[in-house]
């Protein structure tokens, strides 16, 4: 059979992955929505920090809400591991070859853990290392937040545009290493702008600190608001 002959095949099954990914995120966002969970999902390059931007983002949370988080890795359970240090739940999702995250999967793993989403204030997804594969999947998620870290380029935004353009905000991490490693700030910001203008940004550091205040307000607030449109109206 030729190439031609095969290809409408591939791209109708991934057409029907696509849609019934689609079809199971939408159930998990009104499942969310109904719950009154806040979901962030994480997407990145390996390398990124995002691993250890989220073990101090579950540590300066835990101490007020209720917050757990699902990790994605295609073979080990080492991320996991770190982020527990921050004593929040956590459960690990191995994809084996997969280099994705679906809603199937995050779904699965609820069940799995025995978790009830009213329990929870915020819910992480840390999807795993790739700037491909996940701009595809929808995971029912109330922010998708895009990392960049200042040892990557500041031309990788412009390489792979579609995880930017179907983020809800870009965070430019390892600020306090910018320098040192010959950064170009406004290049990146300026590649971001390109590829998606008017994608909210915010810099910072897990190990100086510098901007993690601003990322907590972000959370929080993000939060607060969703869960105040989740309670039940009444009426007299």
């Amino acid at each position: 059979m030729s190439d031609a002959a095969t290809t409408p095949r591939i791209v109708q099954v991934r057409q029907q992955i696509l849609k019934k990914n689609d079809v199971l995120a939408r159930d998990l966002r009104e499942r969310y929505r109904e719950a009154g969970v806040f979901v962030v999902s994480l997407v990145s390059s390996p390398g990124s920090g995002k691993t250890t931007l989220l073990r101090d983002t579950l540590k300066r949370l835990i101490s007020t809400y209720k917050v757990a988080a699902l990790v994605g890795d295609l073979a080990t359970e080492n991320d996991a591991k770190k982020l527990a240090e921050s004593g929040a739940p956590v459960r690990q999702i191995v994809t084996g070859t997969v280099c994705h995250l679906e809603a199937e999967m995050v779904e699965q793993s609820f069940t799995v853990a025995g978790w009830s989403l009213a329990d929870l204030d915020f819910l992480f997804i840390e999807n795993v290392g790739n700037l491909v594969c996940p701009a595809s999947y929808d995971l029912g998620e109330d922010l998708r937040v895009v990392l960049l870290s200042t040892t990557e380029g500041e031309d990788k935004p412009l390489k792979y545009p579609t995880i930017f353009n179907t983020a809800d905000m870009a965070i430019i991490t390892k600020v306090d290493i910018a320098d040192a490693v010959g950064f170009d700030r406004a290049t990146a910001l300026a590649s971001i702008e390109s590829v998606r203008p008017g994608l909210p940004v915010l810099e910072l550091s897990s190990k100086s600190g510098a901007g993690m205040d601003r990322w907590m307000d972000l959370l929080q607030s993000r939060c607060a608001a969703k869960r105040s449109m989740s309670q039940p109206t009444l009426t007299a």
